[in-house]
């Protein structure tokens, strides 16, 4: 079990059907029922999925009379972008300062030619040393 925010949100993000359904609820808050249908999975497998999203606060659940509707809470995710977006930046710059350091580089001397190898006469104007 993750113990903090953004362990839980990179864990729950990290399964291909738990992002579908988040996909799917971009569009508007669906029942249990509407998220399950698209997938070749029980009704309580794709509960357990609706669980992990709801404990890493990617998703609500609501209870409208009989129905259970889930939405999508983007906070979780805007920190998880967030925190990548630090590295992004960090990265950006290494590399901005990389290529600054490489334009700043004298051009390589060019290599010494090898001198050219005697090409081999052909096998059929040998002669035979028998």
């Amino acid at each position: 079990m993750p113990h903090d925010p953004l362990t839980a949100v990179f864990s729950a993000l990290a399964d291909p059907t738990r992002r579908a359904i988040l996909a799917r609820l971009t569009q508007g808050d669906a029942t249990v029922g509407d998220l399950a249908a698209p997938f070749d999975l029980s009704l309580p497998t794709v509960s357990r999925h609706i669980n992990v999203l709801e404990e890493a606060g990617l998703i609500a659940r609501e209870r409208d009379a009989q129905w259970r509707r889930c939405h999508f809470r983007r906070e979780p995710l805007m920190e998880a972008a967030e925190w990548i977006g630090r590295y992004v930046a960090f990265w950006d710059g290494r590399l901005d300062a990389l290529a600054q350091l490489v334009e700043e580089l004298p051009p390589a001397a060019k290599p010494a030619k090898k001198p050219a190898r005697k090409k081999a006469a052909p096998r059929s104007s040998r002669k035979e040393t028998r």
